[in-house]
């Protein structure tokens, strides 16, 4: 079996090419994509050569992480999943490509259990899950975030988790691209907010140099935590942070019952996907949308649609 896929061919390189990929075995599916959404964060690094050492990190790469499609075949332990439209984060049986994390390509396998059925009425925002499902697990059973840094996807959705718990948070934002008022909080530059005694701050820009910044705004006791992705190393002044005993907390990568419990959070109505995919293109444009996704500000989400690729 093949397949099309995005791959990074090398820094700075993306190409659409033709991969080799493994039958389904056993518990595995087969998913035909029809979206795949463009990470800011951890693909940007891919892309840029900043990517820190992973397991399975290397050149040519599949990137991607956010697809969503329809189950079109399975190993005998998963065929009564055929025909399912469901969300999957990536492969890692391409033949000539690295499946770091291997979700941007017209077919994927995997295993059953790594993808989860979405409401067919979701479209393209279903590529979204994934971020959603990273906001979740930055909050889930932790204080809420007064304090909010980055107003790209993934700080839009902890400011919309917060106030379907019944908060109201601020957000801070640099871009003034991104300065758009959010539903139930408010939106500004940081040097128009003078409160000092936040609790919780998430910040969501993945900014290595944020911390500074962050810990002044800071209540006695307060935590900060981190909810992007870096790149480089993160550094602060050690006496700030010492006086108001403040607290850090990195937020690592989603797990499956997050994900279950933002696509519940879907169906209810407690939390709307929408106006959050800005570029929808293509996906035999990938050469062009990817370097566009990372150096266009007015860009807050682009999708590679599947469809209609041979």
């Amino acid at each position: 079996m093949d397949t099309l896929a995005v791959v990074v061919e090398e820094p700075g390189r993306v190409a659409l090419r033709r991969l080799g990929m493994g039958e389904p075995e056993g518990d595995e599916v087969v998913v035909e994509v029809d979206f795949s959404g463009v990470s800011m964060g951890t693909e940007k690094l891919m892309f840029t050569g900043a990517m820190p050492a992973f397991p399975g990190m290397g050149y040519p790469l599949v990137p991607g992480y956010e697809s969503v499609g329809r189950i079109i075949d399975a190993g005998h332990m998963a065929r009564g999943r055929i025909g399912e439209r469901v969300f999957v984060p990536g492969s890692t049986k391409f033949i000539g490509a690295r499946g770091l994390f291997g979700g941007s390509a017209r077919r994927l396998v995997t295993a059953s259990s790594r993808v989860l059925s979405v409401p067919d009425s979701l479209g393209a925002e279903a590529v979204l899950l994934s971020l959603a499902a990273t906001a979740r697990h930055a909050m889930a059973g932790f204080p809420l975030p007064d304090l909010i840094i980055g107003h790209g996807v993934l700080g839009r959705l902890l400011a919309r988790m917060t106030v379907a718990a019944g908060r109201y948070p601020t957000v801070w934002e640099i871009n003034p691209a991104r300065l758009d008022k959010g539903a139930g909080y408010a939106v500004c530059q940081p040097d128009a907010d003078d409160r000092r005694d936040y609790r919780a701050i998430y910040d969501a820009s993945g900014d290595p140099d944020i911390l500074d910044g962050a810990i002044a705004r800071l209540g006695h006791g307060g935590e900060i935590v981190l909810a992007g992705f870096y790149g480089n190393p993160l550094h602060f002044h050690f006496a700030p942070a010492f006086r108001r005993e403040a607290r850090f907390r990195i937020a690592a990568e989603f797990q499956p019952d997050d994900l279950a419990a933002v696509i519940a959070m879907v169906g209810s109505g407690r939390l709307s996907l929408a106006d959050l995919v800005s570029d929808r293109v293509p996906a035999g444009e990938a050469a062009t949308a990817y370097p566009r996704a990372f150096a266009d500000p007015a860009c807050l989400k682009m999708v590679l649609d599947w469809r209609d690729v041979a």
